[in-house]
């Protein structure tokens, strides 16, 4: 058994973020912020990568995560929430994935 754990697993998710921020400006990122469970400071055992991305796109929103798996090869568990800039404006007060989002703190990136 390995105690620290959580620890661990939370070094791993930030070196991950760390190295994904180092490629955002080529890929045309607008802003990038933490969720989940890094951003609430909860990590355990089986938590992801968890990040809303503001990206101008025509892609349908269940399609645009496919495009930053690819190009950023993640390391760890990652998921990848794509909004438009339009949308991220329209959703911010609405959505609770980004409300909780930016009660959490401020963008990971913005380019």
């Amino acid at each position: 058994m390995m105690f620290g754990f959580a620890e661990h697993r939370r070094g791993l998710l930030e070196a991950e973020l760390v190295r994904m921020v180092e490629e955002l400006p080529k890929l045309g990122v607008r802003r990038l912020y933490v969720a989940g469970d890094l951003a609430a400071r909860r990590v355990g055992a089986a938590s992801e990568l968890e990040l809303v991305v503001v990206f101008e796109t025509p892609e349908p929103y269940r399609r645009r995560p496919d495009f930053f798996v690819d190009h950023l090869r993640p390391r760890v568990g990652t998921r990848f929430h794509v909004y438009t800039p339009e949308e991220f404006e329209a959703l911010a007060g609405r959505d609770p994935l980004l409300v909780e989002t930016l009660a959490l703190g401020e963008p990971a990136y913005a380019g």
